[in-house]
């Protein structure tokens, strides 16, 4: 297992193609799962736990790994399963999100997966277990379930999402405009969480939950206008989201004569030295990772001051 990951550098050629690669995997029972290979940093057999007082009942303990100290989440638990029990045959995936590192619990890991983004659709509407999904795929004629990461992480460690009032002193947005913006992220929490970051720019705000839709409104809109910028002068994207990746969705808006001068700000979990290349390949206006208030109000009151 420990060498699954080792091409994962040689992976970046698929962002901005609208593809990614899956890592499969299983908690309790027949059930498959996915996790974005950008957001995984390693694969493990899992190691001794150690249980520290006042732990959430999710986090099975910590481990000590090449001289870190990561929380372990019990996947199957933290999404309302029952708790994986044989610890000691389980795996950690060990990931990056919102700029911590945590590792999964989770029963096995099978293996990696190239797909398109076209092929991830978002879950069925309902609720139950589905509530913590972001997207699902089928793969081997069998559905493979992509999780919220973002809602279980915010469960056991809710986020901040207040900006500082040194911040909010220092903003020099005309908040009598009331600007329009969208915020397109396939997570309904961290939709809420950018929409709260933003309270004190007193901004309209209008949401998609993936690229394809939040594309799909803005053409809506252009059908009316010649210019979009001068009714939506600004998006906030996420990059990995079913069907149209933000990195896509950026690229079909610079090519569109009535779209190509909206500002896009990128606001992602996803780590690592491509994104910056990425942003100028695709023509993004900025890049900001998850999740600092602080540093989102800053930019998006800097663009829509300029």
């Amino acid at each position: 297992m420990s060498n699954i990951l080792e091409s994962v550098n040689k992976r970046t050629q698929l962002v901005g193609q609208n593809r990614l690669e899956l890592l499969l995997f299983k908690l309790n029972g027949r059930q498959r799962f996915g996790i974005n290979v950008f957001k995984v940093k390693e694969v493990l057999q899992c190691p001794p736990l150690t249980n520290l007082p006042k732990l959430n009942s999710k986090v099975r303990g910590v481990a000590h790994v090449r001289g870190m100290t990561i929380s372990v989440i019990d996947l199957s638990a933290a999404t309302g399963g029952r708790p994986i029990e044989n610890i000691e045959n389980s795996f950690i995936i060990i990931s990056e999100y919102n700029r911590s590192i945590q590792g999964f619990l989770v029963s096995s890991v099978e293996r990696i997966i190239n797909m398109n983004w076209e092929a991830i659709m978002p879950p069925p509407q309902g609720a139950g277990k589905f509530s913590y999904l972001t997207a699902v795929t089928e793969i081997d004629n069998e559905l493979v379930e992509i999780l919220d990461v973002e809602k279980i992480l915010d469960e056991i460690s809710p986020v901040n999402t207040n900006t500082s009032k040194e911040l909010d002193e220092a903003l020099t947005i005309d908040r009598d405009k009331h600007y329009h913006i969208m915020v397109i992220d396939d997570s309904s929490v961290a939709r809420k969480q950018i929409i709260r970051a933003l309270t004190s720019l007193d901004l309209q705000i209008d949401t998609a939950k993936d690229g394809k839709e939040a594309l799909d409104k803005l053409r809506a809109i252009s059908a009316e206008l010649d210019d979009v910028s001068t009714e939506i002068p600004l998006i906030i994207s996420d990059i990995e989201m079913p069907e149209m990746d933000g990195y896509t969705l950026t690229a079909e808006i610079r090519d569109d004569p009535k779209l190509k001068n909206i500002k896009v700000v990128l606001h992602t979990s996803l780590s690592g030295v491509f994104n910056q290349a990425m942003v100028q390949k695709v023509g993004a206006n900025d890049f900001i990772a998850k999740f600092n208030p602080d540093e989102l109000a800053a930019a998006v009151n800097k663009h829509l001051s300029l």
